[in-house]
């Protein structure tokens, strides 16, 4: 079952989110517990949602799966942003963040393109 550890795009989004806990942890604060709650569960689902996916051990439910990583990681892409104009995180770690980000999002990509279609039954 842990065959998933051998997926680029679990490691990348497995990273992702221990970067996102571990820095989300030290930069604390009151008035940033929406943004960075919300970020911690995007940068989690990404990871998440591969794992389940290929879980389920079926193309059409792993593509499934893998999209909603895809969706998880823009939204985390967004609030790392987000995060960073406002200040809560250092420069330096919300750069960390984002190229973690776009990792994930490229080998996800990678994934789909290389996924082949699920077969649709002819109903004729």
């Amino acid at each position: 079952m842990d065959k998933y550890r051998s997926l680029a795009a679990w490691e990348a989004a497995h990273q992702l989110a221990v970067t996102v806990l571990r820095v989300t942890d030290k930069a604390y604060h009151p008035r940033c517990h929406a943004v960075f709650d919300q970020l911690r569960r995007a940068a989690v689902s990404v990871e998440a949602n591969i794992v389940e996916g290929y879980a389920l051990d079926t193309t059409a439910q792993f593509r499934r799966h893998l999209r909603i990583a895809m969706g998880s990681a823009a939204e985390a892409e967004c609030l790392i942003r987000t995060a960073r104009e406002m200040r809560y995180l250092p420069v330096e770690a919300s750069a960390l963040m984002e190229e973690l980000t776009g990792r994930a999002m490229r080998t996800i990509r990678g994934l789909l393109r290389s996924q082949p279609k699920p077969v649709v039954p002819n109903r004729n």
